[in-house]
């Protein structure tokens, strides 16, 4: 078994290496003078189970071509199987047409995984469990819920607790997390007036007195969350965290957080932080959810038993 890491989250590549007690294979990726990206795989990897470690995270489209680019490289290589680990995703929220003449992005980039000469696809907490048909090869989605569910008991969270959705499409997730402690269930009813711009309405079900905690895939611009906070302070909430397993964080992000009334927001660390983490954010490990998958992966055993 070989781990290859692009560029785009070396330090969680690291992580998921020690792990499994593998070393990282000796890999050269650099751009030529007009930016063109040149992959150089230093190790032989004929006949190998190889692991490539990358999020299609910002800068998307550079990271995603570097993914692309190493694949190829290594089926020229003759590696025995491909594994493209996306701990993120990107393009997921491109997952419908939302207008006439407007694209399915994210089954464009399936295609061109697949193309490039992917065999399986590792990667977490799918903006749309659809997408997981987009791909036309196996594919394995984890879930950051136990890790998160063990953060809340260990913080003396789970107490007189609501878990929120903080829109319609979320309600699943939400309720899967509500199972698990036995807590009770908010939806918070969003209007969107824009990409990437929302505004919170109504809150759906009692939050009076309560602690609530919302669940999220993502977080971009953190307008959603911090919107939602609002409306369950103003109905009644006692503290309010947010849980994300993506922390995109684009834009206004980390201020919109900090002036928010948010207690803490917690995520996970597919995508690499490129700020200052405040006091406010805290980040949880992945890896060794990932080493444990991609060990299980190789050794042809269940990873489905991982959440049961």
């Amino acid at each position: 078994m070989k781990i290859i890491s692009g560029n785009s989250n070396i330090e969680l590549s690291k992580e998921i290496s020690e792990y499994l007690k593998i070393q990282l294979s000796e890999t050269t990726m650099t751009r030529f003078s007009d930016k063109e990206i040149f992959v150089e795989i230093g190790e032989n990897v004929r006949g190998e189970d190889v692991f490539l470690v990358q999020s299609t995270s910002f800068p998307a489209n550079d990271n995603l071509m570097e993914l692309l680019v190493a694949i190829d490289a290594l089926k020229r290589g003759s590696a025995k199987r491909i594994t493209a680990v996306l701990p993120y995703f990107g393009y997921a929220r491109q997952d419908r047409k939302t207008g006439p003449r407007t694209p399915i992005s994210a089954k464009l980039v399936a295609n061109l995984i697949t193309t490039a000469g992917a065999n399986r696809v590792l990667t977490m907490d799918l903006h749309a469990g659809q997408i997981q048909g987009f791909f036309d090869i196996p594919l394995d989605n984890l879930y950051a819920t136990n890790m998160f569910m063990n953060d809340i008991k260990s913080n003396k969270r789970d107490e007189n607790l609501v878990f929120v959705s903080p829109d319609v499409g979320g309600v699943l997730r939400a309720r899967a997390f509500a199972k698990k402690l036995d807590a009770d269930l908010a939806i918070i009813d969003k209007r969107r007036d824009a990409p990437g711009v929302s505004n919170a309405m109504n809150v759906i079900g009692s939050v009076d007195g309560k602690k609530c905690i919302i669940v999220d895939d993502l977080v971009d611009s953190g307008g959603t969350i911090c919107n939602a906070a609002k409306a369950l302070k103003e109905n009644g909430a006692t503290e309010v965290y947010g849980y994300c397993s993506h922390g995109v964080y684009s834009g206004k992000a980390l201020d919109n957080i900090n002036n928010s009334v948010l207690e803490e927001m917690v995520c996970t660390n597919t995508i690499k932080p490129t700020f200052d983490v405040p006091s406010s954010m805290r980040y949880l490990s992945v890896a060794p959810l990932f080493g444990e998958a991609i060990k299980r992966i190789n050794n042809e055993t269940s990873i489905s038993s991982l959440f049961d």
